[in-house]
């Protein structure tokens, strides 16, 4: 299925956080119930389209670009903290007074949805977290196990060998666009298309470049413990729908345990999907997320 995407697009609005000027695309209705729909890791607002472009007949959609992202300005420190994403997203819901609001995210945004919602509680009316959970249990489990001196160390290496790294430069669009598809085989061609052309920056020499930053690929060295982040799961108040894809790396909450942090969630797992539910089952996605929302 394919949603065709409206003549005119969401419109681009700012607001501020922490001295960050923050872009976001609304795309009207604001007399419905308000809509965030939240992008994940190296991705961008214009990833929602599809989804946006159907909600948006019930819901006032609001989809806004993370910090080092889209159109979003870069931290200049190239530090990038959950806590910075969580202060963003509180203060995108206080500034438009959206509170309470429902969420749809995917993966770091899933991530900074559910401990948003456990900080919260009040302020969300449902979740649809796509993979936002994070890591397994058995997975990745490394950084657990190192101690501070060491987690530091491994950080510091890792930073300074991402200093180095330039961003990758496309000669053209079509490059830009063919690794794209490379990245996400479930992908149409028009849907890898559509993403590349907002998900690129033409650089002064004509080449192509991403728009994130490249320090977002770094996890600070220091967060919550997997215990503190599982106690801000259990303190999420609304109805929570856990949507995991069959072909991911991710692992499925419902059978790793994780699942039952929550005090009222459902696991949604979706055959012939990989990470990108909403791209590679969007028909299937939105039916269960407008059920799931109470909308038909």
């Amino acid at each position: 299925m394919t949603v065709d995407l409206p003549d005119t697009g969401p419109t681009s609005r700012v607001f501020f956080s922490q001295r960050l000027r923050m872009h976001y695309v609304d795309w009207g209705n604001p007399e419905a119930p308000p809509l965030i729909l939240l992008h994940g890791g190296r991705d961008h607002c214009r990833n929602w389209d599809w989804v946006a472009a159907d909600l948006r007949r019930d819901w006032h959609v609001i989809c806004p670009d993370l910090r080092g992202h889209g159109d979003s300005a870069w931290s200049a420190s190239g530090h990038y903290t959950m806590a910075n994403y969580i202060y963003d997203l509180a203060q995108l819901i206080h500034q438009q007074d959206l509170a309470p609001v429902t969420i749809v995210a995917h993966s770091l945004g899933g991530n900074i949805a559910l401990r948003y919602a456990g900080i919260y509680p009040e302020n969300v009316r449902r979740i649809v977290a796509i993979e936002g959970l994070g890591p397994g249990p058995r997975q990745n489990a490394l950084p657990e196990t190192l101690t501070m001196p060491d987690r530091m160390r491994r950080w510091i290496d890792q930073t300074r060998a991402l200093s180095g790294r330039m961003p990758r430069r496309y000669p053209t669009l079509d490059a830009a666009y063919a690794r794209m598809q490379d990245a996400n085989k479930h992908l149409s061609a028009a849907q890898a298309r559509h993403l590349t052309q907002h998900g690129v920056n033409q650089n002064e020499d004509g080449t192509y470049s991403w728009k994130f930053d490249h320090y977002v690929r770094l996890w600070p060295p220091y967060d919550r413990s997997r215990e503190a982040i599982a106690e801000l799961w259990g303190a999420i108040a609304c109805p929570t729908l856990l949507v995991w894809g069959r072909e991911s790396w991710a692992s499925n909450p419902e059978t790793d345990g994780r699942a039952a942090y929550f005090r009222d969630a459902r696991v949604l797992a979706v055959d012939r999907a990989g990470h990108w539910v909403h791209h590679d089952q969007l028909e299937l996605f939105l039916r269960e997320t407008r059920r799931f929302l109470g909308v038909r």
